[in-house]
């Protein structure tokens, strides 16, 4: 038996990837190669949708995080290319994270702190040697194309949202809600597509917007020691967790339970 705090990390980078066009994910892969993610610092893992989509973006990305034992894993786009920065820039990258913030979990390349906090460095067709804002950058959400995560944030996705758009958010809001953060850093890459804000993607939105408006309501917990009802507003917290408040709560559910045995 071994002590817990023993084990061992394999690999630096899991590379991970939602294969639909092998011809581009190979030339993705030649790309890491020749920007130094090599056999002995990364791993290189797929999924296969070329014929049939086997996983969607948040069951495919969550078999990666849950499988991965390399100590950061990168989910990616197969039509990305590290064209410009290379893996000892993203390893010095880290190494600031790790100074600025110990507390980080998620790095990407394109994101928003708030509706026009905007954060960028990237090349796409939407313009070449993009650099918006001042780098690295704390952000609510990170665009899909390059996500770094640190695997001893233990993150996962939502099992109950699917599709191809919005795990980008559902992750940085996941990380959010354990204590963990999201950055934009300076690692320039060339991904080929502008995105595409299909159907699809529409109805990711719609069903994003849900699950959050169920999780973020007002809550109402009673645990084995202690009551709680938790809403977005302190004052609101502060009067209503006091213990007048449950007395008088607690006589009204005694009140609704005889009712109703009366019936």
């Amino acid at each position: 038996m071994k002590n817990i705090n023993t084990y061992s990390i394999e690999k630096t980078y899991s590379v991970c990837t939602l294969v639909t066009n092998f011809n581009e994910y190979q030339e993705m892969i030649a790309s890491f190669k020749e920007a130094g993610f090599t056999e002995k610092n990364s791993d290189f893992f797929y999924i296969d949708n070329s014929d049939i989509n086997n996983d969607d973006g948040f069951s495919g990305l969550n078999k990666f995080l849950n499988r991965s034992t390399a100590s950061y894993i990168i989910i990616c786009h197969q039509d990305i290319l590290l064209k410009y920065d290379n893996i000892d820039i993203l390893n010095q990258r880290i190494a600031e994270m790790d100074v600025i913030d110990s507390n980080w979990a998620v790095l990407g390349n394109a994101g928003f702190a708030g509706f026009t906090e905007k954060y960028y460095r990237i090349s796409d067709p939407w313009g070449d040697n993009t650099k918006i804002g001042q780098l690295p950058a704390k952000v609510k959400s990170l665009d899909e194309n390059f996500l770094l995560i640190k695997n001893d944030a233990n993150l996962a996705l939502s099992h109950n949202l699917k599709g191809f758009h919005m795990y980008g958010a559902d992750l940085c809001t996941i990380a959010s809600f354990l204590g963990w953060n999201a950055y934009v850093i300076d690692f320039h890459l060339y991904h080929k597509s502008g995105g595409n804000c299909n159907q699809s993607f529409a109805l990711s939105r719609k069903h994003f917007i849900k699950k959050y408006t169920d999780i973020l309501a007002s809550l109402y917990i009673r645990t084995s020691c202690t009551t709680l009802i938790i809403t977005n507003s302190p004052i609101c917290n502060w009067i209503i967790n006091r213990k007048i408040f449950y007395s008088a709560k607690k006589r009204l559910e005694n009140i609704q339970s005889k009712l109703k045995r009366l019936k």
